[in-house]
């Protein structure tokens, strides 16, 4: 990659906003951390809406987008940050109806059992079940992939489809990283097993988010009036890169101890060198989600 090439560094939105029309952006990393919100991230998207854009949250949650409205009511991200919502647990719950006459069988905590609310779903065990869902970790702080193994060897020897209803493999909550539903289903792919992943970096997401937001303004968004804004370089750089609109990397996320970026630090050149050794890149890069600096 030539210098020329390499993404932008930006001191906030404010300097892309005029690009976009639509900005698709994650919730995890960007607007929270699971324990409280970045209010420069609300107050961002905020203004990019008072300037006529539309803002549709896209995230890997496994449990539906009213559920995570909710979640971020009690974080206080404000409303006006946002137009609407669509999560992994969305298209999960689409794929359950389906299989609506399957038995399913569930892996992950209680929390994410909204998933089903309305839908006349039977549960099964592993060896009664027409295909599995998985959510994530019963215990994410406690448990590692190897405490699923026999469970998923028996999905195996029945080759039956895991339908995973968060792709990401990690997540920060506070100052912890855990595991989520997606290094399960990597294990599970790993093993030759079948996985239908619902969310990011996947298209049916991205798809399902610009009709929710063709619905909200009468007509198609050309994608390249669309940013992805996000802090995961495998989920929402790769996923944005695979749909063919351009994205803002937020530095200062998931990634933010791999970087080096301690706090206080800014984003520099070596965050570019970064991801110059990536696979995907994306079109500009933050420091954090803020309207300008």
């Amino acid at each position: 990659m030539t210098a020329s090439s390499r993404p932008a560094l930006v001191e906030g939105l404010k300097p892309l906003a005029e690009n976009y029309d639509l900005i698709l952006c994650d919730v995890w990393g960007v607007l929270h951390n699971g324990v409280k919100a970045y209010e420069a991230a609300g107050d961002a998207l905020t203004r990019f809406r008072e300037k006529g854009g539309r803002v549709v949250l896209v995230s890997n949650a496994p449990r539906p987008g009213s559920s995570v409205g909710t979640q971020l009511d009690g974080f206080k991200v404000p409303r006006t940050a946002y137009d609407a919502i669509v999560t992994s647990g969305d298209l999960t719950r689409l794929a359950i109806e389906e299989r609506i006459d399957k038995v399913v069988n569930h892996i992950g905590p209680p929390r994410d059992m909204p998933i089903y609310n309305g839908l006349d779903v039977r549960f099964g065990s592993i060896e009664e079940a027409d295909y599995v869902v998985c959510s994530g970790f019963d215990d994410d702080e406690r448990e590692t992939v190897e405490n699923y193994r026999e469970r998923l060897e028996a999905m195996r020897r029945r080759d039956l489809l895991m339908v995973c209803a968060n792709p990401d493999l990690i997540v920060e909550r506070g100052h912890m990283i855990l595991p989520c539903a997606g290094t399960i289903a990597l294990a599970y792919e790993e093993m030759g097993g079948k996985v239908f992943y619902a969310g990011k970096p996947h298209v049916p997401v991205y798809e399902k988010a610009l009709a929710v937001a063709a619905e909200l303004v009468g007509h198609t968004i050309p994608k390249e009036r669309v940013l992805a804004v996000g802090d995961a370089i495998r989920t929402d750089i790769a996923g944005a890169v695979g749909f063919g609109i351009d994205a803002l990397m937020i530095a200062r996320g998931i990634h933010a101890e791999e970087l080096g970026l301690h706090k206080g630090d800014l984003v520099s050149d070596h965050v570019q060198d970064w991801v110059d050794r990536q696979p995907v890149t994306p079109t500009a890069i933050a420091d954090v989600l803020s309207w300008e600096a």
